[in-house]
């Protein structure tokens, strides 16, 4: 192909005809370029007067794109993510090191702050920034490389990988278990039982009432007992002995592990949400981001 078929239409020109094409809407498009309307509609008939052709029938109900150009638009609005990409390739980063990732609070503090002193003895050059947080991150404003989060997956606009699954089961202290001799659900008549309010919104993870209704127990009140709103001081409670706790698996992994906590019964109920990895395209190319990506996948695998 030769240099001049290979000439590109002005950079800015480009740009205000897919705004213009994303929101059909002259206006909307100069609020998100910072610009005037006027300049956004000369930057259009520029591209038009360039190309030679028509890109909008401009119609009593508003803009409607031609075939071509509705064709054009998804080509476009990639070609401008990729160069969004290279940007950030080719500009150095003000902390090569740091690497920031957001979770939710429980699971950063059970899950992933036991198993970082691993990435950091694979990874001594990069600087994990933990921020534990229940809302959901805004890529395109917060000073975030990813996060973990639960849920359905689906999410929008983000690369998302499934991390592991998750199940609830009931746990309790060595000491508290040998205390109330616990050998089926009925015996939970004598224990405390501790509560998970905690502000995830799974409605398939069972509360105690729906777990003894499950196993047939009329006899055991499953409202009464105090209530947390992170899993994580579920877990504790637990641990101290205040009362048999509905856990979240993954979270007391750690601590079943080290004998903290015992599973008095072998029953297990698995729940539809599950954890992701999400982070914006963009970020995928860092390197840093590359081998926490592989590194948590790797434990993500071993815990699943």
């Amino acid at each position: 192909m030769s240099a001049a078929r290979r000439r590109l239409p002005p950079l800015n020109a480009l740009r205000a005809f897919e705004a213009v094409a994303r929101h059909l809407n002259i206006t909307q498009a100069a609020d998100e370029l910072s610009v005037t309307p006027g300049a956004v509609s000369q930057q259009v008939q520029n591209l038009e007067d360039y190309l030679g052709v028509t890109l909008f029938r401009r119609t009593p109900k508003g803009l409607l794109l031609t075939d071509s150009a509705q064709s054009a638009v998804p080509v476009l609005h990639e070609a401008f993510e990729r160069l969004a990409e290279a940007t950030l390739i080719l500009q150095p980063s003000k902390d090569p090191q740091r690497l920031t990732v957001s979770a939710a609070p429980s699971f950063a503090a059970k899950w992933l702050t036991p198993r970082l002193a691993r990435f950091n003895q694979q990874h001594p050059d990069i600087d994990i920034w933990l921020s534990a947080s229940m809302e959901l991150v805004d890529f395109s404003k917060a000073d975030v490389d990813l996060a973990i989060r639960y849920g359905r997956g689906g999410y929008v606009g983000v690369e998302t990988r499934r991390l592991m699954s998750e199940m609830v089961v009931p746990v309790v202290s060595p000491a508290l278990l040998q205390s109330a001799s616990l050998t089926g659900p009925g015996d939970l008549a004598d224990c405390v039982l501790l509560h998970d309010e905690s502000p995830d919104a799974d409605p398939s993870c069972p509360s105690w009432t729906m777990w003894l209704a499950a196993r047939g127990v009329r006899d055991v009140d499953g409202t009464r007992g105090p209530r947390f709103n992170q899993s994580s001081l579920v877990i504790e409670a637990a641990v101290a002995g205040r009362g048999v706790a509905l856990a979240k698996r993954a979270l007391a992994q750690e601590d079943i592990a080290a004998g903290r906590l015992v599973t008095p019964f072998e029953i297990e109920t698995a729940v539809e949400f599950a954890y992701y990895l999400v982070y914006p395209r963009k970020s995928g190319w860092r390197p840093q981001v590359k081998s926490f990506i592989a590194w948590l996948t790797a434990e993500a695998r071993e815990s699943d």
